[in-house]
């Protein structure tokens, strides 16, 4: 694995979702390459989140915070940012909300998209695009099958529907409008991704430290659900190594979708990976197990599959891309990061130190 600081140097860089938990530490991973980094997004949701607490405004030459599907909008920040590599994660990203709120999920997940990927299609200063989907996308008949990028894509929930209608949508307008540009784009499908500074609601990572550090008893709905668990650092940095590729002479190459998960031996079930944090932290915490599925406003079920497991191996081996970090590793990392935020240290050293850490191993 191999990132060409030259390369990344000066680069005008674009990352959509900027203020949120991925968007975050991928803005910061390229700040420490030398970019030039703007943001385009809405303002970040809640009182406690990555990039207030990290105090990561200052790292970002333009800042603008609106609608992606204001096109007027965004047709002004194109002109003022002029791109040269896009990073586009604005997106509703939780599975539970889109049950709260299917039709703005659907808004956001895929006209969104669409409507980046319109502005751009006859902008001859980018050269690659990486848009962000989730490992969610893929048709899951509740089988334990590893999903490889030529898997059936689907949903049963509207989350996963929004997102695998935007990997279609993608698709349509790189053979539209791209295929004979300059400008490659790559879809990234990427495991359960944890870190410091993720509070997303309804996130067992985020329960697990708030609940564990105060010794509350946490409530786990599936705890033999078997999920991909990773480092956020990890796929940001598959995503940054895409993209440079990407605008590569032989980038053309690389204009697919791309798995980014760990090997099947760190696939890990709910229980077990929160036995991890609990350990971390030292907690003595009780862990009830309640398996009746949660419901909104006493109507809606909530559902999600049993197992969910990728397969990688076509970034193996065409990026030579490979996880670094053991799950044990990243839960240490990120107790880490969330004791630092209990203790109101410097946010952004400690993240920047956790990057800088894992750059240095690879």
């Amino acid at each position: 694995m191999y990132i060409d600081k030259k390369f990344w140097k000066n680069k005008r860089v674009l990352v959509t979702g900027h203020t949120g938990f991925k968007g975050g530490w991928l803005s910061v991973f390229l700040k420490l390459l030398g970019c030039k980094v703007s943001g385009l997004a809405l303002d970040p949701v809640g009182k406690n989140n990555f990039f207030k607490c990290t105090k990561i405004k200052k790292i970002f030459k333009n800042d603008f915070r609106q609608d992606i599907c204001d096109k007027k909008k965004l047709k002004k920040a194109m002109m003022k940012i002029k791109p040269e590599i896009v990073f586009h994660l604005a997106a509703q990203s939780s599975v539970i909300e889109s049950f709260k709120d299917p039709s703005n999920t659907v808004v956001t997940n895929v006209i969104g998209t669409a409507s980046l990927l319109d502005e751009l299609k006859f902008n001859k200063k980018i050269k690659s695009i990486v848009i962000v989907t989730t490992d969610k996308v893929y048709q899951n008949y509740k089988t334990k099958k590893y999903f490889d990028e030529n898997s059936i894509l689907g949903g049963d929930d509207v989350y996963s529907g929004s997102k695998a209608s935007c990997e279609i949508i993608t698709n349509s307008f790189r053979e539209s409008f791209y295929k004979n540009s300059q400008c490659n784009i790559a879809t990234v499908r990427a495991g359960n991704c944890f870190g410091g500074g993720d509070w997303t609601q309804d996130r067992i990572v985020k329960d697990s430290l708030e609940n564990f550090y105060r010794n509350k008893e946490l409530i786990l709905r599936k705890p033999d659900a078997t999920r991909p668990w990773q480092h956020v650092i990890e796929p940001i940095f598959g995503y940054v190594l895409l993209a440079q590729r990407l605008s590569s002479k032989k980038g053309k190459k690389f204009a697919k979708a791309w798995n980014f998960g760990p090997s099947s031996r760190q696939n890990m079930k709910v229980a077990e990976l929160v036995n991890l944090f609990k350990r971390e932290l030292k907690s003595k915490s009780k862990i009830i197990i309640n398996r009746n599925f949660k419901k909104i406003n006493n109507k809606i079920h909530i559902f999600e599959s049993k197992d969910l497991s990728i397969n990688s191996n076509k970034v193996f081996k065409a990026l030579n891309w490979k996880p670094k970090m053991s799950v044990k590793k990243a839960v240490i990392i990120t107790v880490e990061w969330y004791l630092a935020f209990t203790k109101k240290k410097d946010l952004l050293a400690i993240t920047r130190n956790q990057i800088l850490s894992y750059l240095n191993k690879v």
